[in-house]
């Protein structure tokens, strides 16, 4: 497993070589393709061979390509993530709806638990209480809805009063960037396990090719919240900053880890938990710091 996130920002042409991966721009560069987790290219004058393609899948590495604004447009997925594809799929399709209600209830909970601990933390001690109120009240499948009524409580104070995450501003373009790395991981995870990104346990749109990674996404989100928040109006290097989330120190099950790995681990026990119909298989982070480990 790569540990190493590697962003092209400038004109250059990547190509493969003995295991590495060469960087041909102004200088030569050379990184071992077993030490890279995440490729991102962030410029549209970078070229690519297909051989560097083909061995950067085999090694299970995230591909991330940006459009003219050098924001995430696509990634690059394997086909095939794991050798039981086929049986995974009939998995996936025969799961129950009411284990995937249940686990959906546990991941609304976790993730409204996560927004009231950041708004505490902001000092907005009323709407926090309001949040964890909402926990208590979070049915199977969400029927009540208690994740959009918290979603706009908590960006009322992330974002300020009348401000919106459908609005512009560099907030929501840090929240946009951070995202989309998210998501890119659970997909990397979900694949690798060899299940489909499009059959999700609450998404279900049929114009969103990765409705499984937003709805085990949730939950982690308000990772990507602080590390946002903490950043100056403007900051020219956010993007490598929101990127680095995926580097931060993270407690789960008992053990320190980066949070890349315990999103492998938190995506393992759901497909644990829905092939066993039991939603206390779900493992999900206990600490999540800005440390790296």
């Amino acid at each position: 497993m790569g540990f190493r996130i590697v962003i092209i920002k400038n004109r250059a042409k990547l190509e493969v070589r003995l295991n590495s991966l060469i960087v041909r721009g102004e200088q030569e560069k050379k990184i071992f393709l077993d030490e890279i987790n995440t490729l991102i290219i962030q410029s549209t004058a970078v070229s690519l061979t297909a051989s560097l393609l083909c061995e950067l899948i085999k090694k299970n590495v995230k591909i991330i390509f940006c459009d003219e604004k050098h924001n995430p447009q696509s990634e690059l997925m394997p086909y095939y993530g794991a050798h039981n594809t086929s049986k995974r799929y009939k998995e996936q399709v025969a799961w129950g709806v009411e284990i995937k209600a249940r686990i959906w209830k546990e991941i609304v909970k976790r993730k409204i638990e996560g927004q009231a601990e950041h708004l505490r933390e902001g000092g907005f001690f009323q709407q926090a209480d309001l949040l964890n109120s909402y926990v208590l009240e979070v049915q199977d499948n969400d029927v009540t809805n208690r994740e959009g009524h918290a979603a706009k409580v908590y960006f009322n104070c992330v974002l300020g009063m009348g401000n919106s995450r459908k609005g512009g501003g560099f907030l929501n373009g840090c929240l946009n960037y951070g995202y989309a790395i998210l998501l890119s991981a659970f997909n990397r995870e979900i694949a690798a396990s060899g299940y489909l990104t499009q059959l999700g346990i609450w998404h279900d749109n049929e114009f969103n090719p990765f409705n499984l990674a937003c709805d085990l996404m949730e939950p982690f989100r308000v990772v990507v919240d602080r590390a946002a928040m903490m950043l100056e109006e403007g900051d020219r290097d956010f993007k490598k900053k929101m990127t680095n989330v995926l580097n931060y120190k993270t407690l789960i099950d008992g053990k320190n880890t980066t949070l890349d790995l315990a999103i492998r681990q938190f995506v393992k026990s759901v497909f644990r938990a829905l092939d066993e119909q039991d939603e206390k298989l779900l493992v999900f982070p206990d600490k999540i710091t800005q440390d790296e480990l």
